[in-house]
This record gives C-alpha cells, sequence and structure tokens, in this order.
C-alpha cells in the first residue's frame, strides 16, 4: 500500500493495492499490524452508510475518548472532510477534503479529536468507517456543515441533510459553551 501523510497532522490517505484481471480485482482492505506499524490504532466497531447524491453528512465527532476513522467509499464517489478540533493543534479549526470511490479504493484515516464528514458526489454512496472506540450518543458532538467560520467548499449547491445537521451548533458556539 501506498501512504500519504495530509497536510493536517496525522490524517493519512491510503491507496491499498489492487490486483486487477479480467474476473475483476482483489485488495486487501484491512490488515491490523500493516496499520499498526503506520501508528493507526485497533478499530473496535465497523459502520456503514448508504446515502444519496448531495446528501451531505456532517460534521460528527466523538469527545471522549476520542474516535479515530478509518473511511473508504465501497459503492459511489464522496467528497470526505476531516476538521481539525484537538485544541492543542496548530491546525485548529482547519478542514482537508479528499475525494474517495469505489475504482481506486483509497481509504482516508482521520485520527481521535477530528470532526468527520462527506457529501455524496455520485447517484449514490455505500461508505464504510471503522472506528476505534465504541460510539457513545452521550459523548457525540456535531458541528453545522456550512459553519462560516470553517468555509468548507462543499461541492454542492443544494444539499440534502438530517435536521440535525442543519441545526448542529457553530464551533464557536461549542467552544463558548466548553468555557463556562
Amino acid at each position: 500500500m501506498d501512504v500519504t501523510d495530509l497536510r493536517l497532522s496525522g490524517l493519512k490517505l491510503i491507496k491499498p493495492r489492487l490486483f486487477c484481471d479480467e474476473r475483476g480485482y482483489f485488495l486487501e482492505s484491512y490488515r491490523q499490524p500493516a496499520y499498526a506499524n503506520l501508528s493507526i490504532p485497533d478499530f473496535v466497531q465497523d459502520n456503514l452508510s448508504f446515502s444519496k447524491q448531495n446528501v451531505i453528512r456532517a460534521l460528527h465527532l466523538q469527545a471522549l475518548p476520542g474516535q479515530a476513522k478509518l473511511v473508504q467509499a465501497l459503492r459511489g464517489k464522496i467528497f470526505d472532510v476531516a476538521v481539525d478540533l484537538r485544541q492543542d493543534s496548530a491546525t485548529f479549526g482547519q478542514w482537508e477534503a479528499v475525494e474517495l470511490d469505489d475504482l481506486l479504493r483509497w481509504q482516508l484515516f482521520i485520527p481521535a479529536g477530528f470532526a468527520h464528514g462527506f457529501c455524496v458526489l455520485s447517484q449514490e454512496a455505500l461508505v464504510q468507517y471503522k472506528v476505534s472506540s465504541l460510539y457513545d450518543p452521550s459523548t457525540e458532538l456535531s458541528i453545522r456543515w456550512n459553519d462560516p467560520d470553517l468555509n468548507i467548499a462543499w461541492p454542492v449547491q443544494h444539499p440534502i441533510l438530517s435536521s440535525r445537521d442543519q441545526n448542529s451548533p457553530f464551533l464557536r458556539e461549542c467552544l463558548y459553551a466548553k468555557t463556562q
């Protein structure tokens, strides 16, 4: 596999080796020792998300103990976004995005402390993400998808959003609440 460290510290774009022939392809999508060598934690839960074109699922994270993610598009194409919310980070409040699809089979590793979201670019998308800690609704946070302080360049004019994503607080509101 080929691994690229992205601009935000800890983010990694992982390009598995594809073995293609007239039958199709084969790839190793996860091998714990190889990922451990990249300082990627073990995963304890797999999640699947099916969404239609122009859906934005954004921007969620687990506060404590934190939750690292390994994201891949099993079907379709997505614009995958990670926002650095580690308060001691030099890139706090900055975002990075990559396109993931079912042709190249690239993966995005997102360390704990990042919010994560994605937009579906294809007619539909099936997204799998492994997580390093079990889901706990009591520690889940979300940030508004169109927060002007983040200024994420979502590639869709009229997104389809859940009511939760439409009404999530802005990052500055979350920071203000933390100081109270």
